[in-house]
């Protein structure tokens, strides 16, 4: 039986303006190692890297896009997107987000609360 994996998407409309929404994609019981018992996959997403990327207690970023199409996940800590069509978004440890708005407006990123923010980030082919 498939299960289904939340993610946050973030991208540019038609008109340039960074919009997010909730997302999911479904994960199939897979023989990811076997002998171990199945665990749930999704269909992969071409990549070619991984990177840590640290935001610093208090940054705040300015208005910018994506510089390419990337995954990105909240390892520990908190940041919170400002989007062009005057959305919030906060996220923290766990959150997936699919960074897509590459072109258009863009978006502003800070970091809350008083401590850094530990992501990994997965560029997409």
């Amino acid at each position: 039986m498939p299960v289904q994996k939340e993610y946050l998407r973030l991208y540019a409309d038609d008109a340039g303006h960074s919009r997010v929404e909730e997302a999911s994609i479904e994960l199939q019981s897979t023989p990811y190692a076997p002998p171990a018992p199945d665990l749930y996959l999704s269909q992969p997403f071409p990549a070619a890297a991984a990177a840590f990327l640290t935001f610093p207690a208090g940054w705040t970023g300015t208005w910018h896009v994506t510089p390419r199409r990337q995954l990105l996940v909240v390892l520990s800590g908190e940041i919170e997107v400002e989007l062009s069509d005057g959305t919030v978004r906060q996220a923290g440890p766990g959150t997936l987000g699919l960074l897509e708005d590459t072109v258009g407006e863009g978006h502003i990123t800070r970091v809350v609360g008083g401590r850094p923010v530990e992501t990994l980030v997965v560029p997409l082919a």
